[in-house]
């Protein structure tokens, strides 16, 4: 699974920009309602069925609040879970928790909910030779976490920004003055282990692909029979050309697509268009050493 691990400076980085923007010069309902010192234990819990994804990432904000807060997960991420059951406990300083309490929660909703939305997409998917991907239609800030989300509801990862691969939709065709032109002069000028996708609306522009050498065929918001046809005719003349379709993919949708032939099918509506699970946290009473909450 894509490794948050990886990216850990980057996203203590963003959550520290996150928590600033939220609590400012410091949480003054916290603060001026609740004594210093007092401590308690908060129970993390969803209030509906979903799968479960940004727990390392919740308990990544508790720790940049507090380190010394005690962060106690009950379940990892990619677990379906359903509605009453706890997903963590905090244990500290309430002030602490609190002042986390709603970044931390955010998070976990926004990528459960992105998370649940891709399972739906994969088990529609069941059994069919597909892989499902999401797009650049992410959160400002967010899109890092939010991809990470799609593979934890067993999604994979389209390119993650416009450095990592050529994509030539349409606009960059008509800029260039053609698909093979454009084909031509990004060649000419990206490293070999760099891949050139074309997005194609019609069986014109899919044979203009295949001449002009694209390694991948986005087939965009085509019907399933002209999406067929399209696919049967770029792998008799060129069967390692990976073919994808986009455009107007729902879960209605998206087996027909499949069945087509394609390889890829990529939803952008996974990080763009999706209900964050509802999760909440809840304090419990007085520990040993506080006041009571």
């Amino acid at each position: 699974m894509f490794e948050l691990n990886r990216y850990n400076q980057a996203i203590r980085e963003q959550i520290a920009g996150w928590l600033a923007e939220d609590v400012g010069y410091g949480d003054v309902t916290t603060e001026t309602t609740i004594p210093a010192g007092r401590t308690a234990t908060a129970v993390i819990h969803v209030k509906e069925d979903g799968v479960m994804a940004g727990m390392p990432v919740a308990q990544l904000v508790f720790h940049i609040v507090d380190p010394s807060l005690a962060f106690r997960p009950m379940v990892e991420d990619g677990t379906y879970v359903t509605k009453g059951m706890v997903l963590a406990e905090v244990e500290g300083s309430v002030h602490s928790l609190l002042t986390g309490e709603r970044l931390a929660l955010n998070l976990m909703q926004r990528l459960s909910g992105i998370a649940t939305k891709t399972r739906k997409f994969v088990e529609a998917l069941e059994g069919l030779p597909v892989r499902l991907v999401d797009t650049r239609k992410t959160t400002p800030g967010h899109r890092l976490l939010e991809k990470y989300a799609v593979r934890v509801g067993g999604g994979a990862n389209h390119r993650f920004g416009l450095y990592d691969a050529v994509m030539i939709k349409d606009n960059h065709i008509k800029g260039a003055g053609g698909i093979r032109e454009a084909v031509e002069a990004a060649r000419a000028r990206i490293p070999h282990t760099m891949t050139i996708e074309v997005e194609t609306e019609s069986f014109e522009q899919v044979e203009e692909a295949l001449d002009a050498g694209a390694d991948i065929i986005m087939l965009d918001n085509m019907a399933p029979e002209q999406m067929a046809e399209a696919v049967r005719r770029i792998k008799s003349r060129a069967p390692h050309v990976t073919v994808e379709a986009s455009g107007g993919v729902r879960l209605d949708t998206v087996r027909g697509m499949a069945a087509a032939g394609v390889d890829v099918i990529s939803v952008g509506s996974l990080t763009y268009s999706f209900d964050a699970l509802d999760i909440s946290l809840d304090l419990g009473g007085k520990k040993p050493g506080g006041r009571g909450a």
